[in-house]
């Protein structure tokens, strides 16, 4: 389902200094406010929808999606001062905390592609570029103009299609996104999987797709990244749900143990990070 409402207004400020969970980066960067991959209500695990900026509008989560039609002009401002500081080389940017950065109207608004222009030219130490959208292909020039200077982190919760299907079908395909993912490696691009959160999945199988399609990984869980322990995708009803769809030992402290042995194994332990120290490697 697309969001029912798209929206445009103008923002003060494009980046906004962080902290928290991603405490390795110095700011964040939303082009957008909303989210319309999960349809009406979000995605049932997006703990995103539970915090204040999910009542930056009326109606629920999901319904609507905000564009900050002017961000272009602000980051070029900002990213220029940072220049003329001489700190671009200490500077830290992801995108996106809080809302994908490739929401459909992206396609109209091309705000994400205007904000990787302005970084190819001014670069910052590190761009960290987290979607799950196949749209990221679209920009593969610009990512490649920005070299080292970027990561993309590509969400994958689970390598099997039906658990996709009954926990966010609204999403793109597991194939869809491994397709994106050897795409940007193959151009040159430095490529992490982010399964955050880590849904049921055949690890050995998982391992092996990630393997031929990404740099390193990042396993995330419900307990460890929601940012309460856990406590917030109880609230969101995720035990409930898992339960009734018969995947209720996967919540469970410990569940993501399997997975991460699989992937050290074949992958290697470098390359095989966890939750917040994992997403603020950069």
């Amino acid at each position: 389902m697309n969001a029912r409402r798209y929206i445009e207004q103008d923002v003060s400020r494009a980046l906004t200094p962080t902290g928290g969970f991603l405490s390795g980066f110095a700011f964040s960067l939303n082009p957008y406010i909303g989210c319309a991959f999960g349809g009406s209500g979000g995605c049932p695990f997006c703990y995103v929808r539970a915090l204040p900026v999910a009542r930056a509008d009326d109606g629920p989560w999901g319904s609507w999606v905000i564009a900050k039609r002017n961000l272009p002009e602000r980051l070029e401002r900002e990213m220029s001062e940072l220049a003329r500081r001489s700190r671009l080389a200490q500077t830290t940017i992801f995108m996106s905390s809080a809302t994908d950065p490739y929401q459909g109207m992206e396609r109209r608004m091309k705000l994400t592609r205007a904000a990787l222009e302005i970084m190819t030219r001014h670069a910052p130490r590190r761009l960290l570029l987290q979607t799950r959208s196949p749209m990221v292909e679209r920009d593969i020039d610009l990512l490649r103009r920005l070299g080292d200077h970027v990561i993309v982190s590509l969400t994958l919760e689970t390598d099997d299609e039906e658990v996709r299907r009954k926990l966010t079908p609204t999403s793109p395909t597991v194939a869809r996104r491994l397709v994106a993912a050897r795409r940007l490696r193959a151009a040159g691009i430095y490529v992490q999987l982010a399964i955050a959160p880590m849904m049921p999945n055949h690890p050995d199988r998982f391992a092996e797709l990630a393997a031929a399609s990404a740099d390193r990984v990042i396993v995330d869980t419900y307990l460890d990244g929601d940012g309460s322990g856990g406590r917030r995708s109880r609230a969101l009803g995720i035990p409930e749900l898992y339960k009734r769809l018969g995947y209720e030992g996967w919540f469970e402290a410990g569940a993501h143990t399997s997975l991460v042995n699989a992937m050290t194994a074949r992958l290697g332990k470098e390359k095989v990070l966890f939750s917040r120290q994992g997403f603020n490697a950069v």
